[in-house]
């Protein structure tokens, strides 16, 4: 669920590609607004006193939450259900949107843990972060990612039991990412399995069966395992071998979007276009989506390949966790579902304004 996906968007250290968010301590970025001083008064046009002081507090409050569980960044999630749900040939139903409420609960609980466990190091790299700044205290941080995680799994289990059995280990996944791999060789994999049984847990929720999912999964996975490597430089810079990497990657993925079609799920299928070679406006949809995919990964990936700094990585981190909306509606329309990538891609503008005003790394 980054680049933390679903867990990971913040994808690597830092310090997600599900919640993953993902995220790692990943997930693109560009730095947050800059609030106001409480050593300064009052703005114009507010009162003073308790009350004013009181409305300061809370709004407070309410951005430091919304910076722990980068928000902007949970624009990202729902696609990865839509997207399994278009491979099954069937209609999103009321277990589809089980299913991105739980992935939605499960990528957050991975945001509120990935700070968590990243205390110390955010003491040092990234002060101004929740935790270290004492806005919020790590014990609700860890309460959350576990209130969070127990109802991600409720839902999926309403959802059904396929669902429950990708939602089980998607949990599993996210924790052990953020308590015990992320900072090993697995991190990057781990990250990617977790963005990958995301999309696979619309597929069971719809349909009932994962086998249909599983070459958009891959796909959404490679494309999180590569963001996730590159996020390895978001606090101290690196290599350019990992941005170029992840160029050649973006690239790679968006070719296979739009020369390989996607074969009908296996369950009877009710959409009317399950076979994208019948449909010329899928095919043309799913070119277009994949260009947006290429335009939104590539170009900072290419910034940080010449100039592997930290700004310019963590905007390349940034920009592979947004290109996930396009990726994602890519698929779907590869699929045959019209509705769900229009759908799907209509997030990405909501994606993009609220990351000027929260990190999603």
């Amino acid at each position: 669920m980054t680049p933390r996906p679903l867990g990971p968007d913040r994808p690597t250290t830092t310090s997600p590609p599900h919640g993953p968010t993902q995220s790692p301590s990943p997930t693109p970025t560009l730095s947050p607004s800059p609030t106001q001083s409480p050593s300064q008064g009052p703005r114009a046009g507010t009162t003073s006193g308790a009350g004013a002081g009181a409305g300061a507090g809370a709004g407070t409050g309410a951005r430091a939450w919304a910076e722990l569980l980068r928000l902007p960044a949970l624009f990202t999630v729902p696609g990865d259900a839509l997207a399994g749900a278009a491979t099954t040939g069937n209609r999103p139903n009321p277990r589809t949107l089980l299913a991105i409420a739980s992935s939605l609960c499960l990528y957050e609980a991975g945001m509120a843990l990935n700070d968590w466990a990243d205390q110390a190091e955010d003491a040092l790299d990234r002060p101004h972060r929740p935790l270290p700044s004492g806005r919020i205290r790590p014990r609700a941080a860890l309460v959350a990612a576990g209130a969070l995680t127990a109802a991600g799994l409720a839902l999926a289990a309403r959802a059904g039991r396929p669902a429950l059995a990708v939602a089980a280990p998607l949990a599993a996944t996210v924790w052990a990412y953020d308590l015990a791999l992320k900072r090993t060789p697995a991190g990057p994999a781990a990250m990617a399995t977790a963005r990958g049984l995301d999309l696979l847990l619309g597929a069971t929720a719809t349909g009932g069966s994962a086998r249909p999912a599983l070459p958009s999964a891959l796909t959404l996975a490679t494309h999180t395992l590569a963001v996730t490597t590159v996020s390895s430089g978001e606090t101290r810079g690196g290599s350019p071998l990992a941005p170029l990497a992840a160029l050649a990657t973006t690239g790679t993925l968006a070719w296979t979007l739009t020369r390989t079609p996607q074969a009908p799920g296996t369950a009877p299928s009710r959409y009317p276009a399950a076979a994208p070679s019948r449909h010329p406006a899928a095919d043309t949809l799913r070119t277009v989506l994949a260009a947006a995919f290429v335009a939104t990964s590539g170009r900072p990936l290419l910034h940080a390949a010449l100039n592997p700094s930290p700004p310019l990585t963590q905007r390349a981190v940034g920009g592979g966790i947004r290109a996930m909306i396009p990726l994602q509606a890519a698929l779907a329309a590869r699929s045959g579902a019209l509705a769900s990538a229009l759908l799907t891609a209509a997030l990405a503008p909501a994606a993009r304004r609220f990351a000027r005003k929260v990190s999603v790394t």
